[in-house]
């Protein structure tokens, strides 16, 4: 049943990131082929931007060593965007070289995750941002910035929110058209959100720049959406069947599924422009392929319906 609430868009847009960020913390490399089923059946479902994978050096992240065989491959529509990850002018090269036209730059408010992910400090990390999305935006590339642990670190505690705002504003001057803020150990609480958002708006980095992206540690990524949605934020970050975390942050487990974003946004009465029986088959056929099942409430139960009893 579909019962809106006041204050919260008519639609929204997700920006789904499992077959980068779901797929590149797992063990054994799943073929191309499947990858790319998986994009294909994503967007089938309705999904209309799909993060692919990434150009970062394969010694870093070995299962996505193959992004140039894989975007070879992927299906194509006018309507259907693939950003993929690029960490530095190498990756942006590889990117460039391979008709990629939206990119992602992947930011930390923290020093200790920085160091960690991109081996760099904050400083140095944003000055090797800073010709990346230059040469970009020269050759007409649209290009999100991820700014991670906006909520708390795992080595640093708690992350004030002036800091947040602070490495925000510093990666949106340097051109970038999206912010996506990253909880990415799933600590925040929907005040906390808020509060963040808030802060971020009085910047001059207003929701209509902002994508949220939440784990769900601590059972709090959905309540935490419906902050952000109601603070006026319209795209929202998923990874169908929950799949994925952060390699290099044990504790970022938990990726909101797409399945139970969907689940709660369609109950709102708020259209995605996705079909979720078709969504959850394809999390399903994935968990085959990956081997377990899929953390997905929302695919748990639909599963267990269509199943039947015994």
């Amino acid at each position: 049943m579909r019962v809106p609430l006041s204050g919260l868009p008519g639609r929204v847009t997700i920006y789904e990131v499992g077959p980068r960020d779901g797929l590149q913390n797992e063990k054994a490399v799943v073929p191309v082929d499947v990858k790319s089923e998986f994009v294909t059946r994503l967007a089938r479902a309705g999904l209309r931007t799909i993060e692919t994978t990434s150009f970062v050096h394969p010694r870093w992240v070995p299962q996505l060593a193959d992004a140039e065989d894989l975007l070879d491959v992927l299906p194509r529509s006018p309507d259907l965007r693939y950003p993929v990850l690029v960490p530095n002018e190498r990756g942006l090269e590889r990117a460039l070289s391979n008709g990629v036209t939206e990119i992602a730059i992947f930011g930390s408010a923290t020093e200790s995750f920085a160091r960690r992910n991109l081996n760099r400090s904050v400083d140095e990390s944003i000055a090797m941002f800073a010709p990346v999305v230059e040469r970009a935006h020269s050759e007409g590339l649209w290009v999100r910035a991820y700014i991670s642990m906006v909520c708390g670190d795992p080595w640093e505690g708690d992350v004030p929110i002036e800091q947040v705002v602070s490495v925000a504003s510093r990666l949106m001057d340097l051109g970038c058209s999206q912010l996506s803020l990253g909880d990415t150990i799933g600590v925040g609480t929907p005040g906390h959100v808020t509060a963040l958002i808030e802060a971020l708006g009085a910047a001059g980095i207003g929701p209509g720049r902002l994508a949220v992206h939440f784990h769900d540690t601590y059972g709090q990524a959905l309540a935490n959406t419906l902050a952000a949605l109601r603070a006026g934020v319209t795209v929202v970050d998923a990874s169908a069947g929950g799949i994925g975390g952060c390699p290099y942050a044990e504790s970022a487990t938990g990726n909101l599924p797409t399945e139970d974003l969907v689940w709660m946004l369609h109950g709102l009465g708020i259209e995605t422009g996705v079909d979720l029986d078709a969504l959850v088959a394809t999390s399903r056929w994935m968990a085959r392929h990956l081997g377990r099942p899929s953390p997905s409430r929302v695919v748990q139960a639909l599963s267990a319906k269509a199943d039947g009893p015994g």
